[in-house]
């Protein structure tokens, strides 16, 4: 299938490892230029060098912490310097921490919600008028399957997600005039480092080992595995082509069937 990515550019969010970087190599091999950043400099610099000599691809590294108001600008003013213009945004972060609601502050929210939901609104509210006014634009977020179902032990990735969620629907039916979609695209338990330290986490709580704790989540997923970061990229790309331009305001798990609900 022709995704005609070819000319396009790319801002991936958290893009130096695990489904950001994912993301932005299924993109780089459909041809389109990438903004990528993330806030570990080496990390990055790698993950865009390895991209460039495999796909032969225009990248651009910007080393950013996404819930600073001021790294977004800066993010955004390198990446139009640069390009000119943002075709394609891929929203992303690292998780928050598991807990419980008791063992959270308000100052653990706060960080959580500048991390998983202002980025989102900074990095939509700073690409959206130049999208406009070309008439043409995708804005992927990529949120959890915890925003359909939660999740115990991750009461603030369960809040916030569903908050990313409920904007990009609103938003959706804003902007469907200007030829722009909006979309969420929803990981369940994909083989990442997030997943390795969610496993963790469990695991020096009950008192058993990670592999103990990942074979109970794969009993819970009717394909009875782990996803692999490339499965859920496949999905990512042809969201954000020219051949997904009727599809808006769209959650879409790629959970392996963990997700339970009909809609």
């Amino acid at each position: 299938m022709e995704l005609n990515l070819g000319g396009k550019v790319a801002l991936v969010a958290a893009a130096s490892r695990g489904l950001g970087r994912a993301v932005a190599e299924e993109l780089a091999e459909e041809g389109a230029s990438l903004v990528l950043c993330a806030r570990g400099e080496e990390r990055l610099r790698q993950t865009c060098d390895e991209i460039r000599q495999k796909s032969d691809v225009t990248v651009l590294g910007v080393s950013a912490d996404l819930s600073k108001a001021e790294d977004v600008e800066r993010l955004i003013r390198e990446a139009m310097e640069q390009f000119g213009r943002i075709d394609i945004l891929v929203t992303n972060s690292g998780g928050p921490p598991a807990a419980a609601f008791e063992n959270l502050t308000r100052e653990s929210w706060q960080e959580a919600t500048a991390l998983l939901l202002t980025s989102v609104l900074d990095l939509t509210r700073l690409v959206l008028p130049q999208m406009k006014a070309r008439q043409w634009g995708r804005i992927l977020n990529i949120t959890s399957i915890a925003a359909k179902q939660p999740v115990g032990n991750l009461i603030l990735s369960n809040s916030l997600r569903a908050a990313v969620t409920g904007f990009a629907k609103t938003l959706a039916d804003e902007v469907a005039p200007f030829g722009i979609t909006v979309n969420n695209i929803m990981p369940g338990y994909t083989r990442t480092e997030r997943v390795e330290q969610l496993a963790d986490t469990i695991a020096e709580k009950e008192g058993i080992t990670s592999t103990e704790a990942k074979a109970r989540w794969e009993t819970e997923i009717p394909m009875k595995r782990l996803g692999e970061p490339r499965e859920f990229a496949a999905l990512a790309a042809f969201l954000v082509s020219e051949r997904a331009s009727y599809i808006t305001g769209s959650s879409i798990a790629v959970d392996g069937g963990w997700i339970r609900s009909l809609f």
